[in-house]
């Protein structure tokens, strides 16, 4: 499934002098099948389970919904009581270690509701209510899982990517069936992994209108030097980075044909802290996303493609890794792309801020974040836009009650997942 380089640029040789919608066809049918994404998502089966008030204005549904391989995704969803026409919607997808009990889901839901659109947090496999415990930051999905000889040894990250691909698609299909939501308004945010994810989601996924990263959008090849997912050890990265040479494999190649599929499907900006050493900023300055840029937009003229959609980018100096949205810059811009229904472009200009390590204290939600990210430069100062809103505590944030956590949890957590990985990989190697 991963093609030789040689064969790699062969296969992008072979697209010039086809119409571009072809060219984009052809790299998403790459990707989709470099990562086990398929081609028709599986049926949404959405459950409300309840309903709860977690501030004035605000309602918030306990939900589940289907994803790959026969798994639920829990989902705590945003919106507002009350507001004016069709809603946007907005899809949050957690970095690492994050879930729908991180403190920039809930702040994130809660006031993206109050602003006038619907907002998923969902638990990513392995975490919250799809840990085998549970448990928060448990970062399951780290598991390495060995592939059988004669099976490609990225293969399990390879799957894990693609169920991890569903899972927001799922959520995207969720807002896309709601009776509220303007299908054509709906955004994804992605911090770190959910970054990583988004990024793909946003070149694979046409409804997604608008698409922000923070703390990512390095889509480069370990040929640049410093730190690359190349060269990571996590299987939800390294590995489906590694399947994406399909897309090419020369310098920034699989980063532009990712940034040219998401600047056909709309807007993108991406925001990162000017000292993020997670993500190797510092390396990288902005004269690394400016090149990303040029050979992007080179890569759309050859196919016939406008540029006008290219991404933009935002730097913080002197900040680190941290979920950069909350603040006045990431919302006016998300104002921009799908215009929320209770806020104008003037109020969020003028809208007092809270400062995020102070509120987490203030409320006592210390399990909303890691000691290492209540720093100033990182999550922890940030000034999100909005004041007044509360800590919700974290039974509240639970979809399901004991029992049927207990009766549904196969269908739930990691090892699930892993124990048909390694029956789909077995049947695999029987075939080699």
């Amino acid at each position: 499934m991963n093609l030789p380089q040689g064969l790699a640029t062969i296969l992008l040789l072979a697209l010039v002098g086809t119409p571009a919608a072809d060219k984009s066809s052809a790299w998403r049918a790459q990707i989709r099948h470099a990562l086990y994404v398929p081609d028709k998502l599986p049926a949404l089966e959405p459950k409300t389970w309840s309903t709860f008030s977690p501030t004035p204005g605000v309602i918030a549904d306990r939900v589940t919904y289907r994803t790959a391989d026969g798994l639920l995704v829990p989902a705590i969803v945003y919106r507002p009581e009350k507001h004016k026409g069709k809603l946007p919607g907005i899809v949050v997808v957690n970095g690492h270690g994050g879930d729908k009990y991180s403190w920039y889901a809930l702040y994130s839901g809660m006031m993206f509701a109050q602003a006038g659109a619907e907002v998923v947090t969902y638990d990513p496999i392995g975490e919250g209510e799809r840990n085998i415990d549970r448990k928060s930051r448990a970062s399951s999905h780290d598991k390495i899982i060995p592939a059988p000889e004669g099976v490609d040894k990225d293969d399990p990250g390879r799957r894990l990517a693609g169920l991890m691909q569903v899972d927001l698609m799922q959520a995207v299909s969720y807002l896309d069936q709601r009776p509220e939501v303007d299908p054509k308004r709906i955004a994804v945010v992605g911090y770190s992994m959910g970054a990583f994810v988004s990024g793909i989601a946003g070149a694979l996924d046409t409804r997604i209108h608008a698409v922000l990263l923070s703390g990512g959008g390095t889509f480069d090849d370990e040929a640049d030097g410093g730190k690359s997912f190349d060269v990571g050890l996590l299987p939800c990265q390294a590995a489906p980075w590694h399947a994406l040479k399909v897309l090419g494999s020369s310098f920034h190649a699989r980063g532009a044909v990712l940034y040219a599929l998401n600047a056909e499907r709309g807007p993108m900006l991406v925001e990162n802290g000017s000292e993020d050493t997670v993500m190797d900023i510092p390396h990288r300055k902005p004269e690394w996303f400016a090149a990303m840029r040029n050979q992007t937009g080179k890569l759309l003229q050859s196919i016939g493609a406008p540029t006008a959609r290219l991404f933009t980018t935002h730097v913080d100096p002197d900040k680190s890794h941290r979920t950069a949205w909350v603040e006045r810059t990431g919302v006016a811009w998300l104002n921009e792309q799908i215009h929320f229904a209770n806020w104008t472009a003037s109020e969020i200009a003028t809208m007092p801020t809270t400062h995020v390590a102070t509120w987490i204290t203030e409320q006592n939600i210390p399990w909303a974040i890691t000691n290492g990210y209540i720093r100033e430069d990182r999550e922890g100062g940030l000034d999100a836009v909005g004041t007044g809103l509360p800590g919700i505590q974290r039974e509240n944030l639970d979809v399901l009650s004991e029992a049927d956590w207990q009766r549904l949890k196969p269908q739930l957590i990691y090892e699930t997942w892993a124990e048909k990985t390694v029956a789909a990989e077995a049947t695999m190697a029987k075939g080699h």
